[in-house]
C-alpha cells in the first residue's frame, strides 16, 4: 500500500489532470491521423476521443504514476496505444510514419499552448486579493508549469528510435522497404531494448537533447 503523505496527495492533484491530458492527446492524435490517411480501426474501437477514460491503461496511467509520485521520482505514464491497421493505408511505411509522428507533435503543441495560457495567467493575478492567489492561482500555474514539462518529456521519450515507441516507426518510415522490414523486426523487444537503454544512462544521450531543443523551441512563445 502506498503511504500517501498531504504533500504527495496535493503534487497527484496537480499532476494528474496534465498527465491524463498529455497522453489523452497523444493516443488521440494517431488515431485521428491515421484515420485521415484511410485507416479507421481507432474511429471503430471508439478511441477516438478527448475522454481519458477510452485511453487509460491501468499500470501506465495509473499504478506507474502513483508509484513514482509515491517514491519522490519525476512523474510520467501512458496511455493504451491506439490501434492502426497499417493495411488500410495507401502508402503503410509512410503513413505509418505520419500517425507515429502525430503523437509527439501533439505534445509539443500542448507545451506551446500551456505557455501561453501561463503567459495569459499572469495578466490578471495582480489584480486578485492575495488570498485568491495563494489558493487558486498557484495550484494552476503548478499544474501548467507541470503540463509544459511533462510534454515536453513525452514528445522526446517517444521519439527514441526504437519500435514500438514512435520515433522508432518515424525512422522506419525514413529506411529502404529491405533495411525498413529489418529494423521493423525488433519490434518485439523493443520495450526491453528501451528499459536496456533507461537503466544504461543510454537514453538520457538522445532524450535529454531533445527535450533542451523542445525547451528552446516552446520558450519562443
Amino acid at each position: 500500500m502506498l503511504d500517501m503523505s498531504t504533500d504527495t496527495i496535493r503534487e497527484l492533484i496537480i499532476a494528474a489532470p496534465p498527465l491524463l491530458m498529455a497522453i489523452t492527446f497523444h493516443e488521440l492524435s494517431h488515431g485521428f491521423i491515421a484515420n485521415k490517411l484511410g485507416d479507421p480501426t481507432a474511429k471503430m474501437m471508439g478511441r477516438l476521443t478527448i475522454n481519458p477514460v477510452a485511453h487509460i491503461d491501468p499500470i501506465g496511467t495509473v499504478i506507474m504514476p502513483l508509484i513514482l509520485l509515491a517514491t519522490g521520482a519525476p512523474v510520467f505514464g501512458y496511455a493504451k496505444p491506439v490501434p492502426i491497421n497499417p493495411a488500410n493505408f495507401r502508402d503503410p511505411k509512410k503513413h505509418m510514419a505520419i500517425s507515429a509522428a502525430a503523437g509527439p507533435l501533439s505534445n509539443v503543441l500542448l507545451a506551446i499552448l500551456s505557455v501561453l495560457f501561463l503567459k495569459l495567467m499572469m495578466l490578471p493575478i495582480s489584480l486578485l486579493p492575495a488570498n485568491i492567489g495563494a489558493a487558486i492561482i498557484e495550484p494552476m500555474t503548478l499544474m501548467v508549469i507541470f503540463s509544459i514539462r511533462i510534454n515536453i518529456f513525452l514528445a522526446a521519450f517517444n521519439l527514441i528510435p526504437i519500435p514500438p515507441l514512435d520515433g522508432g516507426r518515424v525512422f522506419v518510415g525514413f529506411l529502404p522497404h529491405r533495411q525498413a522490414a529489418a529494423y521493423s523486426r525488433i519490434e518485439p523487444y523493443g520495450f526491453i531494448i528501451v528499459l536496456a537503454l533507461i537503466f544504461t544512462g543510454i537514453a538520457g544521450y538522445f532524450v535529454f537533447p531533445l527535450a533542451n531543443f523542445f525547451s528552446a523551441l516552446v520558450r519562443l512563445f
